[in-house]
């Protein structure tokens, strides 16, 4: 279970496995915030497109499956379970997320997809996904503090680890970045033979971006389906194909509202302070008044969280915190102390609390953690759920 930033462990596996990831097409998404809505907004260009298409994708939000898509639906359990034994005892060296990522690369081969689109789990140089080939497009979305204690403490270090991800010939299509990670991206890039180019600079994307219907709420996403749509034009896909997949993409768990007979509950994956920001932005285009909103909150600890809180708190009064399980959490007491809040030992029971302060009328918003946000929607939607692992 622990964590493992380097490739030559997994690069020997696919070798004595006859190299999976050298059987198909490869989109390539990195960034803080944005790869996995930019990642299934391509997956769904594609599909429109008639390609057959496989997903990776990190973490999960209730059943490890859904990290492993074809065309469009998690792998079936009969497949996944012997597929991973057997990836397992292949390579017993491997670390979790190695595993996952060899079976993914497997059963994409075994599918026959023609693309796989994949998520980059943690910074880009030295993450398992990039023991792929040049791959036919790729894209860094956005750059913003986190996983600092492994990517560094700046926005151009972490670039420059995101940047990893450059090859020979490969152009890498860049989302809304600060200067000094632009710059960073750039230099890495050209020194590895990849050039860079802005989807904020493609005229036909950005004009598309503004009037499109985009099947994800929030006015962040526009940004990331300016970048699928040129990614989408990269895999040959018509204009009505990126037009049609961009409008009909789905990613749970992102801005999402379940409505339910007690009212609707808005489940966003916001895990760090970019992502908070950007719900927050979100929230104010509501219109909800702020005593008729209940935020659900819970984080893990390696995160900045205080600025998370900070960005939240404000909107209401009815405050709730949980811990997350599957990483160590900020403790529920500590969060109080910052903005005044009631805690509860489990998630059911921070939704019902969240609930009764706002009636069913009310809005209430859970977000801090993927972790959380999962089991929110396992618990709301009565779904089975797999241990959660934040990897």
């Amino acid at each position: 279970m622990g964590m493992r930033l380097g490739l030559g462990p997994l690069a020997e596996a696919c070798r004595a496995l006859g190299h999976p990831e050298r059987a198909f097409d490869v989109v390539h998404v990195a960034g803080t915030n944005g790869k996995g809505s930019v990642s299934a907004m391509v997956a769904s260009i594609a599909r429109a497109q008639g390609i057959r298409t496989g997903l990776y994708t990190s973490p999960h939000l209730s059943r490890f499956a859904e990290r492993i898509q074809i065309d469009g639906q998690p792998i079936e359990d009969a497949q996944l379970a012997p597929l991973l034994a057997d990836t397992l005892a292949r390579a017993p060296e491997l670390t979790f997320f190695e595993v996952a990522t060899l079976a993914a690369l497997r059963s994409f081969r075994d599918a026959r997809v023609e693309l796989a689109v994949l998520e980059v789990g943690l910074g880009g140089r030295l993450d398992a996904t990039n023991v792929v080939p040049t791959p036919r497009a790729a894209a860094i979305t956005r750059i913003a503090l986190d996983h600092t204690h492994h990517l560094g403490t700046t926005l151009e270090a972490i670039a420059r680890e995101k940047a990893g991800i450059a090859k020979p010939g490969l152009e890498i299509v860049l989302g809304p970045l600060a200067p000094e990670a632009r710059a960073a991206i750039e230099q890495i890039a050209h020194a590895k033979g990849a050039t860079t180019r802005s989807a904020d600079a493609d005229p036909e994307a950005t004009a598309f971006a503004e009037t499109a219907v985009v099947g994800l709420e929030g006015a962040h996403q526009r940004d990331n389906a300016r970048i699928a749509y040129v990614l989408g034009e990269r895999i040959g896909a018509t204009r009505a194909a990126r037009t049609r997949g961009i409008a009909e993409v789905r990613w749970p768990g992102r801005l999402e509202t379940i409505r339910t007979d007690r009212g609707d509950v808005l489940l966003d994956a916001a895990h760090n302070p970019d992502g908070t920001a950007a719900l927050a932005r979100h929230l104010v285009t509501l219109g909800v008044s702020s005593f008729g909103l209940a935020l659900v909150f819970g984080v893990l600890v390696d995160k900045a969280w205080e600025e998370m809180i900070d960005g939240l708190a404000g909107f209401s009064p009815h405050r709730y915190y949980v811990s997350p399980t599957g990483r160590a959490a900020v403790d529920v007491v500590s969060l109080a102390a910052r903005h005044v809040g009631k805690s509860a030992s489990t998630v059911a029971e921070a939704l019902s609390l969240a609930r009764a302060a706002v009636g069913e009328r009310g809005l209430v918003v859970v977000c801090g953690s993927i972790l959380l946000v999962g089991e929110a929607r396992a618990t709301l939607l009565g779904l089975p759920r797999d241990p959660p692992v934040a990897m």
